[in-house]
C-alpha cells in the first residue's frame, strides 16, 4: 500500500498548488473578505454587528428544550454553512491536490519557524474553529507538524483582522489590545509547546481507514479522488457537528446560567466563563455581540474578557473533529491552554479596570 508521501499523482504539483490557491482566494473573497469589508463600515457607523447569538428575542438565555436546540442550530448553521463548505473543499483539496512534500517543507518542522508560518497562513483565512477543522485535519494528514497545525487552527480566530476591527468599533480599542496581545501569546505559545512535546515522536498520526484510504485517494481520475475525499470528510464531520451544536444550543442556560451584574470579577466567575467559552460553539466574530450584550447587562469585565478569549479558538465540536489528528495530550494542552489564557485575560481586564 502506498503512503500519501510516496504515491504519485498524475497532476503536476505546480498545478495542484495553483488550484488550491485559486479555491482559497476565490472562496475566501466570497465567504469572508467581501462580506467583512462591508460589515466593518456597519460596525463603524452603528457600533454593533448584530445581536448576541446566545440569547433569544427577549434578551434572555432560553431554557433547555428541543426548540432552543433547533433555534440555535439553525442560527449557527445559517451563519457558517458557506465557510464550512469552503473548509471541506479546501481540506479535501489539500489531501488530493497538494504534494505532501510541500506541506512537510513549510509546516513539517518542529521549531518556532514552522509555528510562525502556520500562524501567518491563518490570518487571511478568518474561519471559525469548526470551519477550519477540516483544513487542520488535512494538514496533519499531509504531515504538518502538530504545533504548526494547531497554530493555524487557533490563528484563524484569534488573529482574525476583521474581528479585531469589529471589536474596536463595538467594544473599544483597549479590548482589541487585550485580545491581540494575549491572542499572539496563545497561538504561538501553544503551537510551540505542542511541537516541543512532540519532538522525538514521528509527526504521523494514525488516521482511521474510514477517514482516508491512501490507495483510494490517490488512484483514479482527479475529480473522483477529490469527490471521494470530500464525501468522506463531510460524512464524518457533519453528523457530529449537527448533534453537538443541537446539544450545546439546548444547554446554553447551563453553560451561561447568569448574564447580569451578579457576574463579578471573582475567580470563580472568570474561571466558569473561561470553561464555558472553551466548550461552546459560535460563528466567526460571534463573541463581539455576546460580550457587548453582557457588558450592557452589567457583567463585570473579568468574565467578559475570559469569554472574549475562549469562545472563538476552540469548541467541543471542533475539538472532537480534530481529535483524530492530534495526540490526546495535545488536545488536553490546547483545551487547558485556552482556558488558562481566558483566566489570564479576565485577570488583566480586572486589574486594568476595563
Amino acid at each position: 500500500m502506498n503512503s500519501p508521501s510516496t504515491a504519485r499523482r498524475p497532476l503536476h504539483p505546480a498545478w495542484g498548488i495553483a488550484l488550491v490557491a485559486l479555491i482559497a482566494l476565490v472562496g475566501l473573497y466570497y465567504v469572508k473578505w467581501s462580506p467583512y469589508y462591508d460589515r466593518a463600515f456597519v460596525a463603524a457607523q452603528t457600533h454593533s454587528i448584530g445581536s448576541s447569538i446566545l440569547t433569544d428575542a427577549s434578551g434572555a438565555v432560553p431554557a433547555p428544550s428541543f426548540q432552543a436546540a433547533l433555534d440555535y442550530a439553525m442560527a449557527y448553521g445559517k451563519a457558517i454553512w458557506k465557510a464550512l463548505l469552503l473548509g471541506l473543499l479546501l481540506g479535501s483539496a489539500i489531501q488530493t491536490l497538494l504534494p505532501p512534500q510541500w506541506i512537510i517543507r513549510w509546516l513539517g518542522g518542529f521549531g518556532a519557524g514552522s509555528v510562525v508560518k502556520g500562524s501567518l497562513l491563518a490570518i487571511p483565512g478568518m474561519m471559525c474553529t469548526c470551519c477550519a477543522a477540516p483544513v487542520v485535519s488535512s494538514l496533519r494528514q499531509c504531515r504538518a507538524a502538530p504545533g504548526s497545525a494547531a497554530a493555524f487552527w487557533l490563528g484563524n480566530t484569534m488573529l482574525n483582522p476583521a474581528t479585531l476591527i469589529f471589536m474596536g468599533f463595538v467594544l473599544g480599542w483597549h479590548w482589541v489590545g487585550l485580545r491581540l496581545g494575549l491572542g499572539i501569546v496563545m497561538v504561538l505559545g501553544l503551537g510551540w509547546l505542542i511541537n516541543r512535546l512532540n519532538r522525538g515522536n514521528s509527526a504521523t498520526v494514525e488516521v482511521p481507514a474510514a477517514d482516508m484510504d491512501p490507495v483510494d485517494l490517490h488512484a483514479g481520475p482527479l475529480l473522483l479522488r477529490w469527490a471521494r475525499s470530500f464525501g468522506r470528510m463531510a460524512l464524518r464531520l457533519l453528523p457530529e457537528y449537527v448533534i453537538l451544536v443541537l446539544l450545546l444550543g439546548a444547554a446554553r442556560t447551563w453553560l451561561f446560567p447568569v448574564m447580569d451584574m451578579s457576574m463579578d470579577n471573582s475567580l470563580s466567575w472568570i474561571l466558569g466563563a473561561a470553561v464555558a467559552g472553551a466548550l461552546f460553539v459560535i460563528p466567526t466574530a460571534g463573541e463581539v455581540p455576546i460580550v457587548q450584550a453582557m457588558l450592557a447587562l452589567g457583567v463585570a469585565a473579568g468574565p467578559a474578557a475570559a469569554l472574549l478569549m475562549t469562545l472563538p479558538p476552540i469548541s467541543l465540536p471542533s475539538l472532537i473533529a480534530v481529535s483524530r489528528s492530534f495526540r490526546r495530550t495535545d488536545v488536553a494542552v490546547l483545551l487547558t491552554g485556552v482556558i488558562g489564557m481566558g483566566v489570564l485575560a479576565g485577570g488583566v481586564a480586572t486589574v486594568l479596570r476595563f
